[in-house]
C-alpha cells in the first residue's frame, strides 16, 4: 500500500484519485487560516512555484480541528487563501486528520510516521498546548498541530514527516533533494 491506493475529496465535492499525481513529488499538508503557522502558505506558494515544473505538487488540506482555527465553508477558507496568499497549488475539502472521522489518508500517514519533534522557538509555545491535548503526544504519530507536512517521493512512498515548526528552508531542502 502506498499514497495511490487512496481518493481524497475535492473542495467542490469530485473524488480525486491520488494514483493522478504518480509520478509527481508530494507535500501533503494540514492547514488552518486562523493559525500563528498560517503565514508559511506564503513560503509554500513560493516552494511550489519554485518547482510545480518539475513535477512538485502541494495538496493542502483544511483542518479545523486544532484550536478551531480553520472555520468557516471550503469556499471562503480558498477565498482567503487565494487572495491574501495567492496560492495556486491544490486544496482540498476540510477534513479532520486524527480521531475516528480522520479521513483513510491521514490514517495511513499517521500510522506509518511518527512524531518528528519540535523545534525553534515555537516549540516553547507548542509544546505545552500539545501536550495538554495529548499527554503521550511524543509517542504516537497523531497530528499535532496545523501545517504538519509529508513529503512524498515519486513512487508514492513517504520520505518525511515535518512538525509545523520545522524550517520552511529544511522542507525545501528535501523536496530539492528528491526532485
Amino acid at each position: 500500500m502506498n499514497i495511490y491506493d487512496f481518493k481524497v475529496t475535492a473542495q467542490d465535492g469530485s473524488e480525486v484519485a491520488l494514483s493522478d499525481y504518480k509520478g509527481k513529488v508530494l507535500l501533503i499538508v494540514n492547514t488552518a487560516t486562523g493559525c500563528g503557522f498560517t503565514p508559511q502558505y506564503a513560503e509554500l506558494q513560493e516552494l511550489y512555484e519554485l518547482h510545480q515544473k518539475d513535477g512538485f505538487e502541494i495538496l493542502d488540506f483544511p483542518c479545523n480541528q486544532f484550536g478551531e482555527q480553520a472555520p468557516g465553508s471550503d469556499e471562503e477558507i480558498h477565498t482567503f487563501c487565494t487572495g491574501r496568499f495567492g496560492i495556486s497549488f491544490p486544496q482540498f475539502k476540510k477534513i479532520d486528520v486524527n480521531g475516528e472521522n480522520a479521513i483513510p489518508l491521514y490514517k495511513y500517514l499517521t500510522e506509518n510516521t511518527t512524531f518528528a519533534g519540535f523545534s525553534g522557538p515555537m516549540a516553547l509555545i507548542l509544546k505545552p498546548i500539545v501536550k495538554k491535548m495529548d499527554k503521550d503526544y511524543k509517542n504516537n504519530g497523531n497530528i499535532k498541530w496545523n501545517f504538519t507536512k509529508f513529503l512524498i517521493d515519486r513512487n508514492g512512498e513517504i520520505v518525511a514527516r515535518f512538525e509545523p515548526t520545522e524550517s520552511l528552508d529544511k522542507v525545501k531542502a528535501k523536496v530539492e533533494e528528491i526532485l
